[in-house]
């Protein structure tokens, strides 16, 4: 029992300090076509599979031309979600999870922060106490006019042709670290301008971006600091 205990504290540390994102086992799905919806969790978009666990799912959602409906799936399985579209065109699968609870030792706090790229933060003692949200969209299908569209949520992506825009709470987010991944290994950085957006010259193929936000918790919650991961993948 103890040593079950262990291999899952250590895969909730492993956990945090990699990517989450959606994986669909198609970009581009005919009209009418059934194709799954996966949560992946790893690094450089080569991940593991994340169970469907409704307790941790705020909303998880497909959005299409006609609107929204939700992405169903069976409980603690793989893969998380089933999408079928009635229509051709883009559509956008989106996942917001609820928070997470997380604790650190300052020195891999501060190694998160480093890989993420993320300054201003400094730990306020040997352990930090965080909790995490994430934001994951896929687009698939053609063209990226629906994805361009924000969901509202407290910390997105939003892609642009080949620009992509950061919001936190609306509002654009600037001076942060985007980071756009393809499987081959490919690896672009920049940080976001005064509007939050970023330019990426990307090649054909499966790309993931993403960026991390990291901002102290409110006061009487038990919270040193709260992190905002968010993910957007589609196919060029």
């Amino acid at each position: 029992m103890m040593k079950r205990i262990l291999l899952i504290a250590c895969f909730a540390v492993s956990a945090h300090a990699h990517d989450f994102w959606i994986e669909p086992s198609t970009f581009r799905p005919e009209a009418g076509e059934s194709f799954t919806a996966s949560l992946r969790v790893g690094e450089n978009f080569e991940g593991d599979a994340v169970p469907r666990r409704g307790a941790r799912i705020e909303s998880f959602v497909v959005r299409t031309a006609s609107g929204e409906q939700p992405v169903n799936g069976f409980e603690s399985q793989d893969p998380a979600g089933f999408v079928n579209l009635d229509e051709a065109g883009t559509a956008v699968i989106a996942y917001r999870g609820k928070p997470t609870p997380h604790e650190l030792p300052s020195a891999k706090f501060k190694q998160f922060l480093s890989e993420e790229g993320i300054t201003g933060i400094t730990p306020t003692s040997a352990k930090q106490r965080e909790r995490f949200y994430r934001f994951a969209k896929s687009i698939v299908g053609p063209g990226s006019q629906l994805a361009e569209r924000p969901f509202g949520w407290r910390f997105e992506l939003v892609p642009s042709g080949s620009r992509f825009q950061l919001l936190f709470e609306g509002n654009p987010l600037s001076g942060a670290l985007v980071t756009a991944i393809s499987p081959n290994g490919k690896r672009l950085t920049a940080r976001t301008d005064a509007n939050g957006s970023v330019a990426f010259n990307l090649g054909k193929g499966a790309w993931l971006i993403k960026s991390t936000h990291v901002l102290p918790a409110p006061k009487g919650s038990d919270f040193d600091w709260e992190s905002l991961w968010a993910s957007l993948t589609f196919e060029k």
